[in-house]
């Protein structure tokens, strides 16, 4: 028998992805079919595009940003999907922005988890200070401005370093 759609938004929160694995698994193949008819993907991109769907739907309830579930849950990641291909299509980047890219990327990746944390946070994930306090467990907002800020200045640091 298939789990009232309150106690999947539950057992998402608590880190059970069951649900999203079975819908994955039941509907992959409808969404490559309509994935190549819409965004001309094939077989493995379209996959690979649902699990990104997935994986944001997942973030979104985990952060409490999705509170209850929405009454056509295919019809929602359907309209996610419409979003993300669009962004994939882009145009590459400048050889010289992409170096530039890998650089931070390489120091971002010597920085502590906890600095990496709190840097996605707040730049990629848009948390202000006291959501991001929240969520890394410091006491207060001004913690978490003053953590944030270490941790950029370190990888400043890197990249001063680095430079030489």
């Amino acid at each position: 028998m298939p789990q009232p759609l309150a106690d999947t938004l539950t057992h998402l929160r608590v880190g059970n992805q069951t649900f999203l694995i079975n819908f994955y698994q039941d509907h992959r193949d409808d969404f490559a079919e309509w994935a190549r008819q819409h965004h001309q993907l094939d077989r493995a991109a379209a996959h690979e595009l649902l699990r990104s769907i997935l994986v944001e739907f997942y973030n979104q309830v985990a952060d409490g940003r999705l509170t209850k579930l929405p009454p056509d849950l295919r019809a929602h990641l359907y309209g996610m999907a419409e979003q993300l291909p669009q962004a994939a299509t882009t145009t590459a980047l400048p050889a010289a922005e992409a170096r530039r890219r890998r650089h931070l990327l390489g120091l971002f990746g010597q920085l502590g988890p906890d600095c990496q944390q709190v840097l996605m946070f707040f730049y990629f994930r848009g948390y202000n200070f006291k959501k991001l306090a929240g969520k890394m467990g410091f006491a207060n907002a001004t913690v978490g401005r003053l953590q944030k800020s270490s941790c950029l200045r370190r990888l400043y640091e890197l990249h001063l370093r680095a430079e030489e």
